[in-house]
C-alpha cells in the first residue's frame, strides 16, 4: 500500500474513466495530481492491463496511445514515448509478461512481444518478437526463445549510430596503425648500419 507505483495506477484508473467518458479536462487534472504525488506520468488515454507493477517509479512516462498487457513490470526511468504529434497510434504496445529495465526507452507505434525483456538503458525503435531479450542503443535482440541470436539475424537496427561501438572501432583502428608504424621502425633500425656513438665523458670544472 506504500508503493508509489500502486498509487499511480489508482489515479490512472480514475483519470482513464473520465477520459473515456469525454471529460478529458477532468481526466487530465487527475492525471496531473497523480504525477505530482508519485513522480510517475501516465497519460489518461493510455490502456493498462491487469497486474501491471511499476517498481520505484520515479521518472516513468507512459504516452497517450500506449497499450500495456497483463503482468508487466516496469522499473524507474522508463519512457513509452511517441515519435510524432499526429492524432493516431504513436506509442508502443507492450505484450503480456514483459519486463522493462530501468532507464529503457521504447519509441513509436511498435510492439514488444509477450514475455520479452528489455535491458536497462536500452533504446528500442523496432518490433521485438516474443520471448526475446533486448539490450543496447539501439536495442538489439541477443536472445530469442532462450537461444543466442547472431548479429546477422537481429532486428536490423542499423539505422541509428552506436557511439560506444564507434569509439571502440576508432581506437582499434588507430592501434593497428601504430603497430604497423612500430614494425616499420624496427625493420628500418635492423637494416641500417651500426653507428659509433661518441663518448660523453663528464668533465668537472675543477679539473679545468
Amino acid at each position: 500500500m506504500c508503493y508509489p507505483g500502486l498509487h499511480a495506477l489508482y489515479f490512472h484508473r480514475i483519470a482513464h474513466w473520465f477520459w473515456n467518458g469525454n471529460l478529458k479536462t477532468l481526466g487530465r487534472f487527475i492525471s496531473h495530481v497523480g504525477r505530482f504525488l508519485t513522480g510517475i506520468e501516465i497519460h489518461p488515454g493510455a490502456s493498462l492491463g491487469l497486474g501491471l507493477f511499476i517498481d520505484h517509479g520515479i521518472g516513468v512516462v507512459i504516452g497517450e496511445t500506449s497499450e500495456i498487457g497483463e503482468d508487466v513490470t516496469i522499473y524507474q526511468g522508463v519512457t513509452l514515448g511517441g515519435t510524432s504529434l499526429e492524432k493516431k497510434k504513436r506509442h508502443p504496445t507492450i505484450g503480456n509478461g514483459v519486463v522493462i529495465g530501468a532507464g529503457a526507452t521504447i519509441l513509436g507505434p511498435i510492439k514488444v512481444g509477450d514475455n520479452s525483456r528489455i535491458g536497462s538503458g536500452s533504446v528500442v525503435v523496432k518490433e521485438v518478437p516474443p520471448n526475446s531479450l533486448v539490450v543496447g542503443v539501439p536495442g538489439q535482440v541477443i536472445y530469442r526463445d532462450g537461444k543466442r541470436v547472431s548479429q546477422a539475424v537481429d532486428l536490423e537496427m542499423t539505422d541509428m549510430p552506436d557511439p560506444a561501438q564507434k569509439a571502440i572501432r576508432c581506437v582499434l583502428e588507430r592501434l593497428t596503425e601504430l603497430e604497423k608504424e612500430v614494425e616499420a621502425l624496427k625493420k628500418e633500425l635492423t637494416s641500417s648500419p651500426a653507428h659509433s656513438v661518441p663518448s660523453t665523458r663528464y668533465h668537472s670544472p675543477r679539473n679545468e
